[in-house]
């Protein structure tokens, strides 16, 4: 059994690379022209859902590329470093070998796409991921928050990236947004992209405490112009985290940046994506909205913990025709 038996053969390309993002200057006349339709945004949000069903092979398919594109979160004040380390194991090791092997995909490097784990745990992580070719990503500038002193925000973002963090998701100040203060925010991202140097910045929006999916847009605009290599939704500790009409809005903002600068802005939903239907739904509007190159870890990703346990149940249940225990699957 060859892998292009089980798993669609297009849908398992690895993309080219992307070139980074550099920023521009801030329009403001262009953050003033985003708007959002709320009506018009929920209805096409909703029927993705109901008009996008995969079913057996091609939804196997799906399932490892929402794998590879995941963040393996890790976020507890009781986080150890064992913990650390047995999570790292899963990422190099998302799915068990007997599901790979009945897969075909013994021949293919399923990783998840990055470890996430605060500052403290960089190095542990970095230590357990040598040599797999999985970054460590580090919350930074206060998370989740974001009410720290700004000098120590960059430093912050500094620190992380000296102990090996090749990627940074800050948070911004939603007071920025919520005051229509666009200079400030531009200012602050790209005081948070200089500190990042070579590793790549993800921009968390806070979206739930944002008020408006008006603020949402513009917030998202802003942070591109600043040099953003991925806009995100959440920090996963606010009441309300990823939505499919927040993540509509800022994917229609991402394509008018790329048709704008020629550079292509990376997504991350998080926070409230933990099963494989909600995992499915986000990639297909990815697909529909942005195309095939948002389909690779280079331009999205979910952060995410439990999602992993539900897909690997779910690709068991295509293997076997059986669902398994969650015991089965184990993140560590």
């Amino acid at each position: 059994m060859t892998p292009d038996t089980i798993i669609p053969h297009q849908l398992l390309v690895k993309a080219d690379h992307v070139l980074r993002n550099p920023g521009s200057e801030l329009d403001l006349d262009w953050v003033a022209a985003a708007h959002g339709n709320l009506s018009a945004i929920e209805r096409r949000a909703t029927s993705l859902p109901a008009r996008r069903t995969v079913k057996k092979d091609c939804q196997a398919a799906w399932l490892i590329k929402a794998i590879e594109c995941m963040d393996l979160t890790t976020l507890s004040g009781d986080d150890t470093p064992a913990r650390v380390r047995r999570l790292c194991a899963k990422a190099k090791a998302p799915v068990r070998a007997d599901l790979i092997e009945a897969l075909g995909l013994q021949e293919r490097k399923v990783t998840t796409g990055a470890v996430c784990v605060y500052h403290d745990m960089i190095e542990t992580a970095v230590e357990a991921l040598e040599g797999s070719g999985i970054p460590v990503a580090a919350v930074s500038t206060g998370f989740p928050a974001g009410l720290t002193p700004h000098a120590l925000k960059v430093k912050e973002i500094e620190a992380s990236v000296a102990a090996g963090a090749a990627e940074i998701d800050i948070v911004i100040t939603r007071r920025h947004v919520l005051g229509g203060d666009w200079q400030s925010l531009y200012n602050e991202m790209r005081d948070y992209r200089a500190a990042c140097g070579e590793a790549h910045v993800k921009a968390i929006l806070a979206t739930g405490e944002l008020g408006t999916m008006r603020n949402i847009a513009r917030a998202s605009r802003v942070c591109m112009m600043a040099g953003a290599d991925f806009i995100k939704t959440s920090t996963g500790k606010e009441s309300v985290n990823a939505t499919l009409p927040v993540s509509l809005t800022m994917a229609r903002d991402i394509r008018a940046y790329s048709e704008r600068s020629g550079y292509l802005v990376g997504y991350k939903p998080a926070g409230g994506v933990a099963k494989t239907k909600d995992a499915i739904n986000y990639l297909v509007l990815m697909k529909e909205e942005l195309g095939r190159p948002w389909l690779e870890p280079d331009l999205f990703r979910f952060g995410a913990s439990s999602l992993l346990s539900d897909i690997e149940r779910q690709l068991e249940h295509h293997v076997t025709g059986n669902y398994s225990a969650s015991y089965r699957h184990p993140m560590g």
